[in-house]
């Protein structure tokens, strides 16, 4: 049964009251009508207000179900630009003989692309306990492309770095082409070129390494790729051979024991985004001891490699904001996010921001957020941002790639770096920046969590700390003094993008509950409890069960007064006694 904690008398004859629905359930301020016979005696209420006063009053939040669009204001977020390219692919058997031997190969034209395609010859699954071999021929005609060759799972090809995967990745450029051994574990935890990648060599501009290339133009090249479990003092380890030059790959720490399964062996392109495409070839193929030399078609599995079609998966076009969909599990259809790239502050429409407009909040007080995230698709080099900024500053032009973080945010990133996968981690910028380092990671399967993060400003003059959690699994950063007092401020709670540029996230939010005002009421005298604005502002529970954003009993009203703005619920403009 719920159960009355104290209550304070508002103007208008409405009662602040703080309740408990159950035993374990958390207290609920909420407004209700009043008797103004309770205000007969000074004894009594001297009595309530210092009461009232245990109450913390830690400021006001709201509460977003999306269960229609909430109208929130945005920048750039729904791009129309870069303009929407049409995708060739147009690869696997073939009559030709570009790769050497007899008439008869594997290959043809490939562009990167977000939508996947690959041609592959289907095997025994294998794993991370397995002896892998390939080798065989190929060839480039000097146009650019951007291809993987090797093992991959059919059923986890969604993005790059594409998870269950241990691959050459070959791009053309021109008159040469390069190459990198590259692997990612069933945890999305990827590793490539180390202790040893292919040669390189001094960029004539930077004088930093570049690769040094292979000979395009149709020039035939014999290649190998092998990984063996033992390697590696039994970390695993891969080899890949493309004529004389070697490349060496050893798994991380630990990623042997996240697994992997592979059950295909083929050409797969590079799931990052829309990408100029171009042509590859590979003959006379040996898959674990299995020859294909390809003097007729072997008949091999080929998905969405023979189709043209137009995506608008162009980096960097934002397509995030409200959506009715339900992919993070919320109460009910609706939600927020999308297709968010990394931005770059050098442009001002390549950086956008969906958020709801708040009242001037600083690192002065606390700043709480809740709710469910789903990410259904992950690109490495990818980041998502959520949290609190300024609609002003975080979207500042300049010419700075000092910080991926935008000026006054905090919040939470999702982001790796690709040895980790993805990360759920507490971020901010004041005037530095910084991020933690042993966060909790999220995974790019499409599965709902709940998550939360909190703000709590230091106390006797230590640091402030951020906490943020991931289904109950908790990460703390530590907010310097000289960061708290470097005036940061925030007006919109919501998503921005970065300021350096990068690919991108399919990621969504729904039944956010955020801070929107840090003002505590404060004691007027004539007793009445009122914000800064004059207006009692607190929040109540609708009729539905649900929060809403504020409630404003307009002054003389009676027991029968409404609900300034309709529930941010339920969309009702609730009686007061509601």
């Amino acid at each position: 049964m719920a159960s009355a904690d104290c209550s304070l008398i508002l103007f208008g004859g409405y009662s602040l009251t703080r309740y408990t629905p159950h035993a374990d359930a958390k207290p609920v301020i909420q407004a209700m009508p009043s008797p103004t016979w309770r205000l007969r005696t000074t004894a009594y209420w001297t009595a309530l207000f210092v009461t009232v006063l245990s109450v913390p009053l830690m400021g006001e939040e709201r509460s977003e179900r999306f269960d229609r669009d909430p109208l929130w204001d945005g920048q750039n977020h729904r791009a129309d630009n870069p303009e929407p390219r049409t995708i060739v692919q147009d690869f696997g058997y073939s009559r030709s003989a570009h790769a050497g031997g007899k008439p008869g190969e594997m290959g043809g034209f490939i562009s990167p692309a977000a939508e996947p395609a690959y041609y592959a010859k289907t095997i025994p699954t294998k794993t991370l306990g397995d002896v892998l071999t390939a080798s065989g021929t190929l060839a480039c005609t000097g146009r650019p492309f951007h291809v993987l060759v090797g093992f991959f799972n059919n059923d986890t090809v969604n993005e790059w770095r594409t998870p269950n995967t241990i691959v050459l990745r070959l791009s053309g450029r021109g008159d040469v082409f390069y190459a990198w051994v590259e692997y990612a574990t069933g945890r999305w935890r990827a590793g490539g070129d180390s202790p040893q990648g292919f040669p390189t060599e001094p960029d004539p501009k930077t004088g930093r390494p570049q690769p040094k290339g292979f000979p395009a133009g149709g020039t035939v090249h014999k290649w190998s790729l092998r990984y063996d479990p033992n390697g590696n003092n039994g970390g695993g380890v891969v080899t890949a051979t493309i004529g004389d030059q070697t490349a060496v790959c050893h798994l991380s720490d630990g990623h042997k024991a996240d697994g992997a399964t592979f059950n295909r062996f083929g050409l797969m392109t590079v799931s990052k985004s829309a990408d100029t495409g171009g042509e590859l070839w590979l003959d006379d193929v040996t898959v674990n001891g299995e020859l294909a030399d390809f003097t007729t078609d072997p008949g091999w599995e080929g998905f969405q490699n023979r189709r043209r079609y137009v995506t608008a998966n162009v980096r960097p076009r934002f397509d995030f904001g409200y959506s009715p969909t339900q992919h993070a599990s919320g109460r009910a259809s609706g939600e927020v996010g999308g297709l968010i790239f990394r931005g770059d502050c050098r442009y001002p429409d390549t950086m956008a921001y969906y958020g709801d407009r708040l009242n001037e909040l600083t690192l002065e007080k606390p700043l709480r957020a809740t709710g469910k995230v789903c990410l259904r698709r992950g690109v490495s080099d990818s980041t998502v941002l959520i949290g609190f900024f300024h609609s002003k500053d975080s979207m500042m032009v300049n010419p700075s790639q000092d910080s991926g973080l935008p000026k006054n945010f905090l919040g939470v990133a999702v982001e790796g770096p690709s040895r980790e996968g993805f990360y759920f981690a507490p971020t901010y910028r004041v005037n530095g920046d910084a991020t933690d380092n042993t966060p909790p990671h999220i995974y790019p399967d499409g599965r709902p969590h709940d998550w939360s993060l909190a703000y709590s400003p230091a106390e006797a003059g230590g640091d402030g700390r951020i906490a943020v959690t991931l289904d109950g699994q908790s990460v703390r950063l530590n907010v310097k003094q000289d960061h708290q007092a470097a005036g940061a401020h925030f007006d919109r709670f919501g998503i921005i993008t970065t300021w350096i540029d990068g690919n991108g996230q399919h990621i969504y939010f729904d039944d956010l509950t955020y801070t929107c005002n840090q003002d505590e009421p404060r004691e007027t005298a004539a007793g009445d409890l009122r914000s800064q604005d004059a207006s009692a502002e607190v929040a109540v529970v609708c009729g539905a069960g649900y929060k809403s954003s504020r409630f404003v009993p307009p002054r003389g009203t009676g027991p029968s007064g409404l609900l300034k703005k309709p529930c941010r619920a339920c969309g009702t403009r609730h009686k007061s006694r509601e």
